[in-house]
């Protein structure tokens, strides 16, 4: 062998190590790479977690709050009609007040007669308020407001029509609370 074709042959011997060399740099640096990758897709898996459990942690707050929320308006759902019938309460404190004045009988029965009237007229003011009416009792009898509780003989009246009104029935809205206690003819 020649020295040149020796030469040759190192020379392609040192060029595969040198190959073998980059490619082996490149595996590490691939594996490297890859490993940066699995760090980063970790990380990344963390902080969705992370903003899951969070965001799970506020929806369960929210809920807890809507709930306690839900149940106060609940509980307090009525203290506007409360409010309403504190100014029939304070007449009929006044009117038992009144009854205690040094007022011959007649007096105190017109003062009494005044502070009933009072009464109703803010009952009825607050009923209004909260749309509260009451049963038309004026006509035919009719079974989903009215409760016949008698019968009676009218010669005034038809079959079937409402002679009298024994208790008045009130509506909310058009939901009936109690229905007028009515006496209706033979």
């Amino acid at each position: 062998m020649s020295e040149e074709t020796k030469e040759q042959i190192i020379e392609e011997e040192i060029k595969q190590e040198e190959t073998t060399c980059d490619s082996t740099e490149e595996t590490v640096e691939k594996e490297e790479s890859l490993e940066e990758k699995v760090a980063r897709l970790e990380q990344q898996l963390k902080d969705s977690e992370d903003k899951y459990y969070r965001v799970h942690a506020d929806f369960e707050n929210i809920k807890k709050r809507l709930e306690k929320e839900k149940y106060q308006a609940i509980d307090f759902a009525s203290e506007k009609f409360a409010k309403d019938l504190l100014a029939p309460i304070d007449s009929l404190e006044m009117a038992l007040h009144s009854a205690n004045a040094q007022l011959d009988a007649a007096d105190l029965l017109v003062k009494l007669k005044e502070g009933i009237e009072l009464t109703v007229k803010n009952f009825n003011t607050a009923f209004e308020k909260h749309n509260i009416t009451k049963v038309e009792t004026d006509g035919e009898f009719d079974p989903n407001v009215h409760n016949a509780v008698m019968k009676v003989d009218s010669e005034n009246h038809e079959t079937g029509q409402i002679v009298q009104e024994l208790q008045k029935g009130y509506l909310l809205k058009d939901r009936l609370i109690r229905p007028a206690m009515v006496s209706i003819s033979n």
